[in-house]
């Protein structure tokens, strides 16, 4: 099926080698770590992927830094929208920054006031509303079946993108404290292996009955 970008209504056409890389990397990620998906869900973070390898997609030029306008400011519009048609397209760039933002440059977050963990309530969140959507058209229900898997299974997305990140100059979470950080904050079960990887155990202590 034909997927749209979430900036106006021009179809989303990349350079097909780049579409077929993350295909094959975010599947074998995704089998990888055993995160079952439908093809729809996986097609849509594809083209995603895809549409935001051009910095200038993800990351506006009239945004200063490297994660752009806050995901609040996004939620904002969103709120303040007068159509439906911009409120929804507002969550769905929320959504979509939040889960490349998250899944590919988490190293970016260390030092920041916001953290991954913060970027991942946000998109989830932000694709629940999405999936909630009242059309009936059969276009809609695909999307609503996408974002709504998006928005449960957000945390191991962002796992299978850090994995795709990983092996590309897109990202790195070759930081020992850094990878540690991010077990803690979201439990992340990817960050988990690359840390037993690294020869470490990963162990949160037990601090005022937060943990088990």
């Amino acid at each position: 099926m034909p997927f749209e970008t979430d900036i106006g209504k021009q179809p989303l056409i990349v350079d097909m080698n780049v579409t077929e890389y993350f295909k094959e990397s975010l599947n074998s990620a995704l089998s990888h770590q055993k995160i079952k998906a439908e093809e729809d869900t996986v097609h849509y973070v594809v083209n995603l992927l895809a549409w935001f390898v051009r910095a200038d997609n993800l990351f506006p030029a009239k945004q200063a830094g490297l994660v752009g306008q806050p995901l609040a400011l996004t939620y904002a519009d969103a709120v303040e929208a007068k159509t439906q048609e911009e409120r929804e397209a507002a969550l769905r760039r929320l959504g979509d920054v939040a889960l490349v933002v998250a899944g590919l440059f988490a190293s970016s977050f260390s030092r920041k006031l916001v953290d991954i963990d913060y970027y991942i309530a946000m998109g989830g969140s932000a694709y629940g509303m999405l999936s909630e959507q009242s059309s009936s058209s059969v276009r809609s229900r695909t999307f609503r079946a996408i974002f709504g898997e998006l928005s449960i299974k957000f945390q191991a997305f962002v796992d299978a993108l850090a994995e795709v990140g990983d092996s590309t100059p897109l990202g790195s979470q070759t930081d020992v404290l850094r990878l540690y950080e991010i077990w803690m904050k979201t439990g992340s079960a990817y960050a988990a292996e690359r840390l037993r990887k690294l020869g470490i155990e990963p162990a949160r202590a037990s601090v005022s009955g937060r943990y088990s």
